[in-house]
């Protein structure tokens, strides 16, 4: 990494999250020349959506603010949207990556399609960026706010990990997507980082309760099965921080589509 980099720092938990503010300090104090631009409130779960608020379906609400020295700007939409405008130029200059989180809670597995915190860094991906996701894992209760949490949450250890990625990550070509997870520990209490694929599914899952013919009714609870060895999900659980390289959308081949296509070609 040499020189000043521009980073984006972003979240889907909303502009007053703790893990936003300690990830912004975490790019300040790596150099780079950082603005915060998060939803205004909460959109965990959105994906890469490029969701705004309902009442300006042709503007987006930008609220100034400065985090901690840095500017910062409250924004009436999802995370990817945010991600999207910004290689747009909506904060300044196009962010050389974006940094999104510190979540409140896990992404692993296949289930990070979900993500808000890992749509922006796929968006910021496929906008001539690179993207850095990072969760910490608060557990089930906590993160769902089933139960308070007996300690406040080990945001430092997570903003320390990504440390170590970000430098290694604007090295990469533009395009380059990493999520980590990164356990809810003391860093001397932590494995080694380790670098794994995707679980098939992650770490909870939702199920449906009640449906009516006016609404259903949904809940989220831990998977019964454990995740398969080796994956991200299972590493997270011994208490390894993990990395996972994320490729984006991208076409693929398909035997289904190639017998189409050629079925359809004239004699």
């Amino acid at each position: 990494m040499t020189g000043p980099r521009r980073a984006l720092v972003t979240n889907d938990d909303g502009i007053d999250a703790p893990g936003l503010r300690v990830l912004a300090g975490m790019a300040r104090g790596l150099g780079l020349d950082v603005v915060v631009a998060a939803p205004a409130v909460q959109f965990s779960g959105s994906g890469a959506s490029i969701v705004a608020g309902l009442e300006e379906r042709d503007r987006i609400a930008l609220e100034q603010r400065t985090l901690d020295g840095a500017p910062a700007f409250a924004v009436g939409a999802a995370p990817g949207l945010i991600a999207l405008i910004a290689a747009y130029g909506a904060f300044g200059d196009p962010p050389d990556v974006v940094l999104s989180g510190i979540n409140h809670g896990a992404n692993v597995g296949r289930a990070i399609l979900h993500s808000g915190t890992v749509g922006a860094a796929l968006t910021a991906g496929i906008n001539g960026g690179r993207g850095l996701a990072v969760s910490l894992d608060v557990g089930l209760a906590a993160e769902f706010g089933m139960e308070p949490p007996e300690t406040e949450a080990h945001w430092a250890t997570a903003a320390e990990l990504a440390a170590r990625v970000v430098p290694v990550l604007l090295d990469q070509q533009p395009g380059t997507v990493l999520n980590v997870n990164v356990p809810d520990r003391e860093m001397a209490e932590l494995g080694a980082l380790r670098s794994a694929p995707l679980a098939e599914f992650g770490i909870v899952q939702t199920t449906l309760t009640e449906h009516t013919d006016k609404h259903v009714r949904i809940s989220v609870t831990d998977l019964s099965d454990p995740s398969e060895p080796g994956t991200d999900a299972d590493l997270l659980a011994g208490g390894h921080p993990v990395v996972t390289a994320l490729r984006s959308v991208s076409e693929t081949d398909s035997p289904a589509l190639a017998a189409l296509v050629d079925g359809a070609a004239p004699a």
